[in-house]
């Protein structure tokens, strides 16, 4: 069996007038029903999360008095139990549906949930975590796969932004709430945001298994995709696949455990910045990506998505050079400032890479094999989360902050050079152009070049 082929497309005149883009105004009103009801609870689902998110570590070790390395081990199994399951679940989701594999997922957490808000023992929250471990490492692929299923190409991007602005405004709301209700000294009050918690995956299930139930979910191979399974190596033969993984896999490293663990670990060691100064941080990058978020979207609209990725490396450059400055002017209110602008320019970059890259992965994979890229993409930001902090950890534990700083920057500038060379591999319409898709499809080797579909 052979993986995609050749990338011949028909040719599409420099002079066609770029087609209008779409109002944000008119997404809601254009959007499949599926897609209402799908994202009509993120905003619940991520309260939720938000209630329980920064507190893990201070919930296992100060109220259950598990201790810090046990709790560091277990954070690691849950991770670890991700990244071994992600690979089968994208199997998994191809051969009965992203659906039932999301409904999973979501039964997975909301009994997590409970087993953590009762746990008093390490085996009995190793427990709970595995359970997560399995909920969160699949639930990013299963939901993307069913994004795909049900939502038209021409509307993934807006889609995969406005998902995005919706998680992280529902986040911020508990964390905000979470921090003013949770008290170490009262441990009821950890146990009643955890089952809170669990209690806001019930309409997202509701959702899936109940109004979804007649939704487009499994979808057939086709009849001449041959009937022998298809393994992720051959997936791994389209080199426009392992291109889009490359980009997808650094703008990993240098984005989200950056941010989680690496810059509050130079902030305190480099900035000398207090925990408070650090909360005004992420406050900054919530607010940055909820005000934004709509306004990016219309603007990168019909743009080439590459090039997206270069905007976003290049925004990427300054934040972490804004963190670096912090380690100027320590312990003084300007590294705060610096610290805060860091965060929030960095927030601007994630507007550009949810709605890209997520789209980009869908608009690439065949339908029938959707749940195996969502998989391939999502274990890429897995093994970013374990390395990732390890590395931040290293340098910034051993004094090596400046060349911490470097290491950001420099795999920033990296991660724009390969957008540029991955744009060279990508069929127009997985990037982002609109107006060609239908030329496309009528040159002579489009069925295969641009629907990456796999012929036997």
């Amino acid at each position: 069996m052979t993986v995609g082929g050749s990338r011949q497309t028909a040719p599409v005149s420099s002079t066609s007038p770029a087609p209008e883009r779409p109002r944000l105004s008119s997404f809601w009103h254009d959007l499949p029903r599926e897609g209402k009801l799908l994202i009509s609870t993120v905003v619940f689902q991520s309260i939720g999360t938000g209630l329980v998110l920064p507190f893990m570590v201070v919930y296992l070790h100060e109220v259950r008095g598990i201790p810090l390395e046990t709790v560091g081990l277990l954070l690691a199994l849950q991770a670890g139990v991700g990244i071994v399951l992600v690979t089968p679940a994208g199997a998994l989701i191809d051969r009965i549906g992203p659906r039932r594999v999301y409904a999973s997922s979501l039964v997975a957490l909301a009994v997590a949930d409970v087993l953590l808000a009762l746990a008093t023992t390490t085996g009995q929250a190793a427990a709970a975590l595995v359970l997560m471990g399995y909920g969160f490492g699949i639930v990013w692929p299963a939901s993307s796969a069913l994004i795909g299923n049900l939502i038209p190409t021409e509307q993934r991007q807006r889609y995969f932004g406005l998902n995005f602005t919706l998680l992280n405004l529902g986040i911020g709301i508990g964390g905000i709430v979470g921090g003013r209700f949770v008290d170490v000294g009262r441990p009821g009050t950890f146990v009643t945001v955890y089952l809170l918690d669990a209690l806001s995956y019930v309409p997202g299930l509701f959702i899936l298994l109940v109004a979804l139930r007649h939704a487009r979910d499994r979808v057939q191979r086709p009849v001449d995709a041959g009937s022998e399974s298809v393994s992720y190596l051959t997936l791994l033969r389209d080199p426009r696949l392992r291109a889009l993984l490359l980009l997808v896999a650094v703008a990993a490293l240098v984005s989200y455990p950056q941010l989680n663990a690496g810059m509050p670990a130079y902030a305190r060691a480099e900035g000398q910045i207090s925990t408070e100064g650090l909360g005004y941080a992420f406050a900054a990058n919530t607010v940055v990506i909820v005000v934004l978020q709509l306004f990016v979207l219309q603007r990168i609209e019909g743009r080439r998505r590459t090039r997206v990725a270069v905007v976003m490396a290049l925004t990427w450059m300054v934040a972490w050079s804004l963190l670096g400055a912090t380690s100027l002017v320590p312990a003084t209110v300007t590294a705060t400032v610096l610290l805060a602008a860091c965060a929030g320019v960095f927030g601007l970059g994630e507007t550009m890479l949810q709605p890209t890259s997520a789209a980009m992965v869908n608009d690439l994979a065949p339908d029938h094999l959707r749940g195996r890229y969502n998989a391939l993409s999502s274990l890429m930001f897995s093994v970013a989360f374990v390395v990732g902090p390890v590395v931040a950890s290293f340098l910034v534990g051993r004094d090596l902050g400046l060349v911490y700083i470097g290491f950001l920057v420099v795999g920033c500038a990296v991660l724009a050079v390969i957008a540029l060379v991955v744009e060279r591999r990508l069929p127009p319409h997985v990037n982002g152009v609109r107006g060609v898709e239908a030329a496309v499809a009528a040159g002579p080797a489009a069925p295969a070049a641009t629907d990456g579909a796999i012929s036997g």
